[in-house]
């Protein structure tokens, strides 16, 4: 059994808050590098901009984005590892502390319909567990912006729905979520599970950085990406090739009356940094 002192948890969250805050990744860096040698006029001067940002907010001063994000943690907990306290108090009080250590902006509210008052801390953050074997901690942090998020949907099709329709449903997705969620996007893709697990598909299909393993599904991603650069919505909706950067779709089975379909856009500011204890 490998014990892990929660105070150590919680230090490496406060760093991760800080590296996802202010650290573009590569994937997503050579991504806009490709679009910009693409583009032409308007929409090639908003992407040498994004990467500018980029650099910028690489110094550590400032952060990706005004909207720091909902703090989403996904935990990968060993069976031969033993947290010395709690794993949630060390999680929680980790993201308070990455959030106020880097004056990164709180963003969460207590309740969401009456008084809708800052909790001042951004938490509680949304912590996702899983029990895996072996004796490490994986932890995966995504700082989620509420814009691109809002725009974000679910469609439980029929068994008998047709790739083609599910493709239609992912391009209006991305065409209603259009200029206001901050294009070019990241598309998370979550098929099959059932009502709950589609969308927790779709969120983990963004911290991905490869295509599919299955070539099935590497083929459609890159289907699907192709289809969406057509829409003309381009950078910050001005209209150009690149209103997606990078398409991924996570798996799983299902009911045989289902085919659940979750979509989860993401800005360009896709941040998300990972560490293993």
């Amino acid at each position: 059994m490998r014990v892990i002192k929660n105070s150590f948890i919680t230090d490496t969250v406060a760093e991760l808050c800080k590296k996802a805050a202010y650290n573009l990744p590569q994937d997503i860096i050579k991504s806009l590098k490709s679009a910009k040698n693409s583009e032409t006029n308007l929409a090639k001067e908003i992407i040498k901009l994004t990467l500018e940002n980029a650099k910028t907010a690489s110094k550590g001063v400032y952060p990706l984005c005004q909207d720091t994000g909902t703090a989403v943690l996904f935990v990968e907990i060993g069976q031969q590892v033993q947290i010395a306290g709690s794993l949630e108090k060390a999680l929680q009080d980790g993201i308070k502390k990455g959030f106020k250590e880097n004056y990164l902006r709180k963003s969460i509210v207590s309740e969401p319909l009456f008084k809708r008052e800052n909790t001042k801390t951004n938490t509680p953050a949304i912590i996702h567990y899983k029990i895996v074997t072996g004796d490490k901690l994986k932890i995966n942090l995504m700082l989620k912006g509420g814009g691109a998020e809002n725009k974000s949907q679910i469609k439980m099709f029929n068994p008998t729905a047709s790739k083609e329709e599910i493709i239609d449903f992912i391009l209006n997705v991305v065409k209603t979520a259009g200029a206001s969620a901050c294009p070019p996007f990241v598309v998370g893709i979550g098929l099959g599970g059932n009502f709950e697990t589609a969308p927790l598909l779709a969120k983990q299909a963004l911290l991905r950085n490869k295509p599919n393993k299955n070539l099935n599904y590497k083929k459609l991603e890159q289907e699907i990406l192709t289809k969406i650069n057509k829409t003309n919505i381009g950078p910050q909706g001005f209209g150009g090739k690149t209103t997606a950067l990078k398409v991924f779709i996570e798996y799983a089975p299902c009911h045989i009356a289902s085919l659940p379909c979750a979509v989860n856009i993401c800005c360009h500011s896709s941040r998300h940094a990972e560490v293993i204890l």
